[in-house]
């Protein structure tokens, strides 16, 4: 696909297609004033809450408010966790090793390790953790943590895929806790060693029965102030009501982070300035939101603003675009860049129109700053590109994926390490990358019908209560499902207006990617495709007949009456014109 193949019927003024209109923003683009910022950005370490990390907003609010936006600064209670240094001490051993943001700090922890392997439920199930120090190959996250924390462990040793130990965030709790999630936080000291560190560990274990590890850790964890920048352009003559798009992306980074996230940040910049030379085929607004917290507070900069900002974003935005790690050096593959199903067309064309691939659909991931799905906005990106798969340590930057048919392997060796520098920026793919973002935005910007899809919604989600009535094998009549399906399917318009997709938004966003508490941020762990049937799931994988199924036969009727009524609120918002 190229730009040429995109409909030339349709018109932004009455002349110009909108082709070439997506082709005049992209030439727009500055590849030398996208290397100063990335210069400007390799400057500082932008730890979240740091005297650095304020010093670095205030060189984008100057930015983005020299080219016309109209820029808001500000600093908001944010409760992050910045790790310090960490020491282990296996018999002889004494590896380098790394603890990590929100793990529990220890001084002079000592416990039998208990070898976990790649710390699956069953590898958990297996053995007994109480009190011990579980051993896991991979990445620390959110995951393996939980599962330590329900295993009763009071440590982790995890073993990196290669020489690299990678920064990370290991709470589950998306953004701020309240009272009620105090208990989610990690109950156990976390520490990552190399490959080669943990391979020492195991031979040692396999020769000492009981072998202990002591563990030292620093993790200062409290609230802090953190900033977070908007920046709002909107059409002449727009009301106070115009719908806008959101594009957003963190400014914290572990070290320098020039990829994660500079070059994000410098393609945010180049896309914004490039845009406003189109400013007047704009038929919405534009808001950027630079988060702080997305390293250090598990998203808390996004989910903030989602909860202090949640009336006018439900009243007003039309789609939420985000990006992460654009143009990283041997970043080949962009097949994989995910959206929401509504918004799946326009990401492949996207992608192909300027990079000359497809993508194959990867579904929106509990990934990155994806803080507005209870609001109900639909989303499109997270990263870009990634490093093609070679089938070796490609646990080193995708470990969030899943077991979907990725081509990629991830951002790279160097992601969330102190390699993470200038030199791993390759100019020509951060354009490429850049290009994309500029292609998406000019269409939702400048498009007289928004290009959400949500024809395609209805067709996933009809696909997946199918596949699950064949297994309920009768114990569960979900004809109610798609009857609601039907009457949102005969009711959408052909050329919604923005109205009618903002109303059916809030109905089927939520549905789609929340645990269905519109108000409340799920877990920052996996989760299956619409969360809501998982009720109806376990009644499906219950024995039929036993006292099982007949306990998940209750969770599942009310998980059935939940999705027919938030359908049959999407259906209502077409019959009333698209009232909010």
């Amino acid at each position: 696909m190229t730009v040429a193949d995109i409909k030339n019927t349709e018109t932004l003024d009455g002349v110009a297609p909108l082709a070439d209109t997506i082709r005049r923003a992209c030439e727009r683009l500055k590849p030398e004033r996208m290397r100063a910022d990335l210069e400007a950005f390799a400057r500082r370490v932008k730890l979240s809450g740091t005297p650095e990390e304020l010093e670095s907003f205030r060189y984008l609010e100057g930015r983005l408010a020299g080219m016309g936006y109209e820029c808001r600064l500000i600093l908001h209670d944010a409760y992050i966790s910045l790790p310090g240094p960490a020491r282990l001490r296996v018999a002889d051993l004494e590896p380098v090793c790394i603890t990590h943001s929100f793990g529990c700090p220890a001084q002079g922890l000592q416990a039998v390790i208990v070898d976990v392997g790649a710390g699956t439920d069953e590898d958990f199930a297996a053995v007994d953790l109480t009190d011990k120090i579980a051993l896991i190959d991979g990445i620390a996250s959110p995951q393996l943590t939980d599962r330590a924390n329900r295993a009763g462990a009071i440590g982790q040793i995890h073993v990196s895929p290669h020489e690299y130990r990678h920064e990370m965030c290991v709470s589950p709790v998306w953004g701020n806790p309240d009272p009620g999630k105090l208990e989610r936080l990690p109950k156990t000291a976390v520490v990552t060693v190399s490959a080669e560190d943990g391979a020492h560990i195991r031979t040692t274990l396999q020769q000492y029965s009981g072998l202990t590890a002591v563990m030292d850790a620093e993790v200062d964890t409290r609230w802090r102030k953190t900033p977070l920048l908007t920046a709002e352009f909107m059409p002449e003559g727009a009301s106070s009501d115009c719908p806008f798009v959101l594009f957003s992306g963190h400014h914290d980074t572990w070290f320098h982070g020039v990829m994660d996230n500079g070059s994000a940040n410098a393609t945010m910049l180049a896309v914004a300035e490039a845009l406003l030379g189109e400013a007047s085929s704009w038929k919405r607004g534009l808001r950027l939101a630079f988060w702080s917290g997305h390293s250090h507070g598990r998203y808390s900069g996004s989910a903030w603003y989602a909860d202090t900002h949640f009336r006018e974003l439900a009243a007003r935005c039309v789609a939420h675009v985000n990006v992460d790690s654009t143009g990283g050096i041997g970043a080949t593959v962009l097949a994989d860049t995910p959206a929401s199903s509504e918004l799946r067309a326009l990401a492949d064309e996207a992608v192909a129109a300027q990079s000359g691939q497809r993508v194959w659909g990867a579904r929106m991931m509990r990934v990155g700053d994806q803080s507005f799905w209870g609001i109900g906005v639909p989303s499109i990106f997270t990263g870009m590109s990634e490093q093609p798969s070679a089938g070796v340590n490609d646990g080193a930057a995708s470990y969030a994926a899943g077991a979907e048919p990725r081509q990629g392997a991830g951002f790279g060796w160097w992601w969330h390490t102190e390699f993470d520098t200038i030199d791993k920026i390759d100019m020509g793919f951060l354009l490429r990358d850049t290009r994309v973002y500029c292609h998406a935005l000019t269409r939702l910007l400048c498009s007289q019908t928004l290009p959400v899809d949500y024809h395609a919604w209805l067709d996933d989600f009809a696909a997946a209560v199918t596949s699950l009535q064949e297994q309920l094998a009768g114990r569960l009549d979900l004809a109610p499902v798609h009857e609601g399906v039907m009457c949102i399917r005969t009711a959408l318009p052909g050329v919604p207006s923005d109205k009618l997709v903002i109303a059916l938004s809030r109905a089927l966003v939520p549905l789609d990617f929340t645990a269905g508490d519109r108000f409340v941020h799920d877990p920052a762990l996996a989760a299956a495709p619409y969360q809501v049937l998982n009720p109806i799931r376990a009644l499906a994988a219950s024995p039929p007949d036993t006292d099982a199924a007949r306990f998940a036969a209750v969770s599942a009727r009310q998980a059935l009456n939940r999705v027919v009524w938030m359908l049959e609120g999407a259906a209502a918002s077409l019959g009333a014109g698209g009232a909010a």
